[in-house]
């Protein structure tokens, strides 16, 4: 693959993949402080448990963790240099007798 094409798809990885795993990171931590203010007016699809804030916090915030590594994933798996070692010969190996 060329360099080139690889950086291409590692932004757009993060583009599409990190920028929203990042806002679900930060949303699911305001979800999860909010379920532990005393007093707060919490609703999360007609429940108003802590609880349900908290668990739909913990929830964003490993959605939003799986947004993030993939464009790490993505970056490292693109990006990395081969070895040429393992490489296939270009010429067909004598044969054994």
């Amino acid at each position: 693959m060329k360099r080139q094409t690889a950086i291409i798809l590692t932004v757009v990885a993060a583009l599409l993949c990190g920028c929203p795993g990042l806002v679900m990171l930060c949303s699911g931590s305001f979800f999860a402080l909010a379920s532990m203010t005393p007093g707060a007016q919490i609703d999360i699809f007609g429940s108003n448990s802590p609880q349900s804030a908290l668990i739909f916090g913990a929830g964003l915030g490993c959605l939003g963790l799986l947004g993030l590594l993939i464009p790490i994933v993505v970056g490292f798996v693109t990006l990395r240099r081969k070895d040429e070692s393992t490489s296939i010969p270009a010429e067909p190996l004598p044969p054994t007798a």
